[in-house]
């Protein structure tokens, strides 16, 4: 039987009352059409590798087989979790130790590195605070001496400018002014002296 509107070819298959009624119930129940009961049915036949020619013995049996295989997966679970993954975590969490040994040697490493340099940097420091301070000390103590060099500067001015006075006006004493000319050669010699 040809059916255009489709394009599918279908055929017939003839069936026992027994069998009409079991796929009659099967439609109601799930509301599908007898040719998707059958098409479903011969899918999972053959998705299952289900022999149709082997009736199940019981359900019992049928359970047995199915724990069976559960049973097997479980060991064949257990096992490679045995052999691959366990050996895997051991050595992940071994790796994952080295790691963190290592990341704590090189942080004790770069802190002692840190502190000694700090300390290099602390000594040079100082080194160079006490050179300033050496410095500072010389350029205190030569301020000091230029400053005493030039209060003894000021001083020796002032009597040369006064010795300056003095001796001009010596020469501008006249010829009756010798008791105003002794006293002035003996200011002049001793301010000389001093």
């Amino acid at each position: 039987m040809t059916n255009s509107s489709r394009k599918t070819i279908f055929t017939t298959i003839s069936i026992d009352k027994e069998t009409a009624a079991l796929v009659e119930k099967i439609c109601k129940r799930y509301s599908l059409k007898k040719s998707e009961v059958v098409k479903l049915a011969f899918r999972y036949i053959d998705k299952a590798h289900i022999n149709p020619s082997e009736a199940p013995e019981s359900v019992k049996s049928e359970l047995a087989k199915i724990n069976k295989r559960q049973d097997d997966i479980i060991r064949f679970i257990r096992h490679y979790e045995e052999e691959q993954l366990n050996p895997m975590i051991r050595a992940t969490n071994s790796i994952a130790l080295r790691f963190d040994a290592i990341g704590k040697t090189l942080e004790t490493l770069i802190l002692s590195q840190l502190e000694a340099s700090q300390e290099r940097q602390t000594a040079v420091l100082k080194k160079l605070s006490e050179q300033f301070g050496n410095h500072a000390n010389v350029i205190n103590s030569q301020s000091k001496q230029i400053n005493a060099l030039y209060q003894i500067h000021q001083r020796d001015y002032k009597k040369l400018f006064h010795l300056i006075q003095l001796y001009s006006e010596l020469s501008a004493c006249g010829v009756m002014d010798s008791k105003r000319k002794e006293n002035l050669k003996a200011e002049i010699n001793n301010l000389i002296s001093t």
